[in-house]
């Protein structure tokens, strides 16, 4: 199909070629009308003074003068005219028939020839070229009709589709927030919009302004968007600033524990504090990172050489626990007694060791600590039950605030620590006072 075929009026042309049909169903065809030139003679004469005539139903009707020349070729001339006039109308039948041009004119053309045809200088088959141009006329007339139709249902159409569009324009102006794709989607509405035609002037200028309304509603909005986020990221820039700030301001810091759980705070805070501007979020977070891993570099040094340090102390309590293993509590016990204490003095001067490896060695050395008190107690009972009692009740008061101090001291609550220990003191020389007590008897 052409694009000629496709228009409002050729739609219309061919609804009116193919309502012009009979009872029957099937098209009604255009009255035959012979060419006259064929023989001129039989639709007309042309008398002894030169006047021509043509014949009509209603009878003969001067047309013109002949004084050229021979009769017959006047009747050839005015028979060419005619065929001529049959000829225009084929030319309008063909028009209406391939939807070429607007109805409305081939229906004036068509009018213009029916009404010509009264004073007509031809010589034809007048009644038949009548009847063909009327049944033209009336075929133009329903190609006229449908073309009216067509034009309504072309501009209902268009101005569903320019309603449409609005619509859509005013849903994205009011709920949209995928603001690139929305600017995208209006700006293709406008161009869908400008290959909309046919509608009235003052229901497109009415659209035009709803959607133009839109478009502004969007703008203003994605502004607003953008105007919001340029003010948090500004305020999340500020934020970055003061926590970088902090950040570089702890890399020196000894204080392990509690200056690592502020750089693990301060990643909870960096992370809650939105986006800067891109520019000034990567140079921020470079400083933030490089502070962090200045401090945890440095405490990772630290604990190496802490560590270092500890395994040789755990080394030099294991060399301490051969020479504790020794002690021999069944001969001399005052000797046992007074060499475990020596050890216990030199085990608490190394210092600490690796935390993996306190409760073994400490395991060891109370070992042997048990071996020298279940000796004393043995000894106690042979002697005095109820003052080796006492012993023992000071014995543990004197373990329990130990105990007690090294918790505090894991736990690296030096505060308490120090109580334990000075409690656990007092209960050892009272133990050490019982102890001699039972000694000296």
């Amino acid at each position: 199909m052409t694009h000629q075929e496709t228009t409002p009026e050729a739609v219309a042309n061919k609804a009116a070629a193919d309502s012009t049909t009979s009872t029957t169903g099937s098209p009604t065809a255009a009255p035959a009308v012979p060419t006259a030139s064929a023989d001129p003679t039989k639709w007309g004469r042309v008398d002894a003074d030169g006047t021509v005539y043509v014949r009509t139903p209603d009878g003969e009707r001067a047309i013109g003068s002949w004084q050229a020349g021979d009769a017959a070729e006047g009747l050839a001339l005015y028979a060419r005219k005619f065929d001529d006039l049959l000829t225009e109308v084929e030319l309008l039948e063909t028009r209406l028939g391939t939807h070429a041009g607007e109805p409305k004119h081939t229906l004036t053309s068509a009018k213009h020839l029916h009404e010509s045809l009264a004073e007509a200088a031809v010589i034809g088959d007048l009644a038949a070229l009548t009847a063909r141009i009327e049944h033209l006329l009336v075929r133009a007339e329903q190609a006229v009709e449908g073309a009216k139709h067509e034009k309504e249902r072309a501009r209902a159409d268009a101005i569903a589709r320019k309603e449409a569009l609005v619509v859509e324009a005013e849903q994205i102006a009011t709920e949209s927030t995928h603001w690139k794709n929305a600017g995208d989607r209006l700006r293709q509405i406008l161009d869908e919009w400008k290959k909309v035609r046919g509608v009235d002037r003052k229901t497109d200028e009415q659209l035009w302004r709803r959607f133009s309304k839109a478009r502004d509603a969007f703008s203003r909005r994605r502004g607003s968007h953008f105007a919001e986020l340029d003010r948090q990221r500004a305020a999340s820039k500020a934020h970055k600033q003061d926590l970088v700030e902090e950040a570089e301001s702890l890399t020196e810091s000894t204080d392990w524990g509690e200056t690592a759980n502020r750089y693990k705070q301060l990643m909870a805070d960096w992370k809650a504090a939105g986006r800067a501007p891109k520019d000034s979020d990567e140079a921020l977070w470079q400083r933030f990172r490089a502070a962090q891993d200045r401090f945890f570099s440095r405490r990772s040094e630290a604990f190496s050489e802490r560590d270092a340090e500890f395994a040789a102390n755990a080394k030099l309590k294991e060399e301490l626990l051969v020479e504790a293993d020794q002690i021999d509590p069944s001969g001399d016990l005052k000797a046992a007694q007074a060499h475990l204490q020596r050890v216990q003095e030199r085990w608490d001067e190394i210092g600490k060791v690796p935390r993996e490896r306190m409760r073994e060695l400490e395991g060891k050395l109370r070992t042997v600590a048990d071996r020298v008190r279940a000796a004393a107690d043995a000894q106690w009972r042979r002697t005095d039950p109820e003052a080796q009692a006492r012993v023992d009740q000071f014995r543990d008061r004197v373990e329990q605030f130990e105990a007690q101090a090294e918790k505090a001291r894991t736990a690296g609550d030096d505060r308490r620590a120090k109580q334990a220990e000075a409690q656990a003191a007092q209960w050892r020389e009272w133990l050490e006072a019982a102890e001699q007590a039972i000694a000296s008897r």
